[in-house]
């Protein structure tokens, strides 16, 4: 089951000191609104997200529809038809996707040891 492109998406308590750390290890800022306080950040295929204040932990990301540089991909697995086969194997929601047909949705499920798993799709 392809989830698509993974990220993390770190709760930080001070997005500009992430920012020059995560810098130091060799990242770079693709993306996000630094008035907003979220930040996205990229070194080679790694991929993390910096988001102050709108989110209490960690959250391990997949994005269906996207590959690691953030650009549409031509075929992918929808993320309810996602959500659906996650169901049948007996995976509790946490949030669930809107059944709409298409278009942007997202599932949050949880790990045993309480890591939350966003799937977001943008498209």
């Amino acid at each position: 089951m392809d989830l698509g492109a993974f990220s993390i998406s770190l709760a930080v308590r001070d997005f500009i000191a992430s920012r020059d750390f995560y810098r130091l290890l060799g990242f770079e800022v693709v993306g996000g609104d630094a008035d907003q306080h979220w930040l996205i950040l990229k070194n080679g295929d790694h991929v993390i997200g910096l988001f102050q204040g709108m989110f209490e932990k960690n959250i391990l990301t997949f994005n269906p529809g996207w590959d690691h540089d953030g650009q549409p991909l031509l075929e992918f697995t929808d993320v309810r038809e996602l959500q659906r086969r996650l169901k049948e194997r007996g995976i509790p929601f946490q949030q669930e996707a809107d059944e709409a047909p298409s278009g942007p949705a997202s599932f949050v499920i949880v790990d045993p040891d309480g890591n939350p798993i966003l799937v977001d799709q943008h498209r």
